[in-house]
């Protein structure tokens, strides 16, 4: 498991299965792990969900990724009992 802190000093969980998630569904996406700390501490903009008030989106934005240009996307679940990463995607 990895730990991440982000822009409001939470501590933030990324389990292997959610990064195994999203290295294999994802593949753009791997190699990554840094773009996500960067992406959690210093976003562009963060955004609640609109179906889940538990649900914040941080958005970075990267003129060079393994795609293309991009918005790198990290979607965090923040619960009274934790907070961790559901999924992350360019």
């Amino acid at each position: 498991m990895k730990w991440f802190e982000d822009i409001h000093e939470r501590q933030i969980r990324l389990t292997e299965e959610r990064q195994e998630h999203i290295e294999v569904d994802h593949p753009e996406m791997s190699g990554q792990i840094d773009r996500i700390r960067e992406t959690l501490l210093d976003p562009d903009v963060i955004v609640r969900s609109q179906t889940d008030p538990e649900v914040e989106l941080f958005y970075r934005h990267y003129d060079t990724t393994p795609v293309t240009e991009k918005y790198l996307c990290v979607v965090v679940k923040v619960s009274t009992e934790d907070i961790f990463i559901i999924t992350a995607l360019l």
